[in-house]
């Protein structure tokens, strides 16, 4: 269930049988020649509302807009600060803690997000261990979940495009927004074919290492048929680590 799609009192139904609740996030930002700006934040909506509809999970509207600094030397990227990224994940988790909900499981798709949802999490936790919270606010449990972190998807990623797929417009996210939108796949050439890898640090120092945007990635192997085979492989391994959390707090993440 979409809780952008049901109303207030189908969200007091859910809550009388699972205070747990999934989140995507992502980002807006550039993945070079071939991949959608809205990558990071396609990929785990288009999973959690397959999850959503397998498992029965209440999931929140996606939070499309992440920590994404280094990529404004690209036409289109959006970014926010950590500061602002933290009291954002606060806000949605405290609003929502407000209606009863304890567990939020967090489906990122934004490798730039992972440090700061960990310190967005450290700093609800304080909030109550430090005596700050309202009263009436039961304990929260906050599980970061990183769509591609499965070790199916891993085998996957590897049998489909080997050392192709890179860690930036990778192979395999622009595979998969491909499957969910197939009207808008993009044609482009690249040069080099496999993108460098490196460091990175601010958006110029980005944009002079990796002027295509890609990082280690030849996404013209993308396809929609290899899509959908990622797609079937992560719904059905975030649906089972997603069960496992809604029961009891934990997960294999």
């Amino acid at each position: 269930m979409q809780l952008q799609l049901a109303t207030w009192q189908e969200v007091e139904g859910y809550l009388k049988s699972s205070t747990a609740i999934m989140i995507p996030i992502g980002s807006t930002e550039q993945h070079g020649p071939n991949g959608f700006i809205g990558t990071d934040a396609l990929c785990p909506e288009v999973l959690a509302k397959a999850v959503g509809e397998e498992t029965g999970a209440l999931v929140a509207p996606t939070l499309s807009i992440g920590m994404a600094q280094h990529h404004l030397g690209f036409s289109g990227s959006i970014t926010l600060r950590p500061t602002t990224l933290i009291a954002v994940v606060q806000d949605v988790v405290n609003s929502l803690a407000q209606h009863g909900f304890d567990r939020f499981y967090f489906l990122n798709g934004h490798g730039g997000n992972i440090a700061t949802l960990s310190a967005a999490f450290s700093e609800i936790y304080a909030e109550s261990s430090l005596g700050k919270a309202d009263s009436n606010r039961p304990p929260l449990v906050c599980q970061l979940r990183n769509w591609w972190d499965g070790g199916g998807i891993k085998r996957l990623s590897a049998e489909l495009f080997g050392d192709k797929e890179g860690s930036h417009a990778t192979c395999s996210e622009i595979s998969l927004t491909y499957y969910a939108y197939p009207d808008h796949v993009k044609q482009a050439e690249m040069t080099p074919g496999k993108a460098p890898v490196g460091p990175i640090y601010d958006s110029s120092d980005y944009r002079r290492r990796f002027p295509d945007g890609r990082i280690g990635s030849d996404p013209t192997h993308a396809s929609v048929e290899a899509g959908e085979r990622i797609f079937k492989t992560a719904v059905e391994e975030i649906a089972g680590d997603w069960r496992r959390f809604a029961a009891n707090g934990a997960s294999d993440a």
